[in-house]
């Protein structure tokens, strides 16, 4: 059986923890802006977002404004993920 959004996150680096609740505060943001807001280096903020897409966790697109940059969104199942459980 396949493991639960929320359990899926739950195993994630701390790194890449940081990176989804940035993501979930602020909404779409380049990678530029992930570092930004979440202080980590280039380095860790790429591998965080790596492994947040290996899971499922967040979409990537291309940005209109300028096609070498990436923007990062929480997909369907981390939003799943961003709920709060229930009591």
């Amino acid at each position: 059986m396949d493991a639960s959004p929320t359990d899926r996150l739950s195993d994630l680096p701390p790194s890449a923890k940081l990176v989804f609740v940035t993501l979930k505060r602020h909404g779409s943001l380049t990678q530029r802006e992930i570092r930004e807001e979440s202080l980590l280096v280039a380095r860790t903020a790429r591998y965080a977002l790596s492994r947040l897409e290996e899971e499922g966790l967040i979409e990537v697109r291309i940005s209109f404004r300028d096609a070498r940059q990436r923007i990062y969104t929480l997909s369907e199942a981390g939003e799943t993920a961003a709920q709060p459980a229930p009591a």
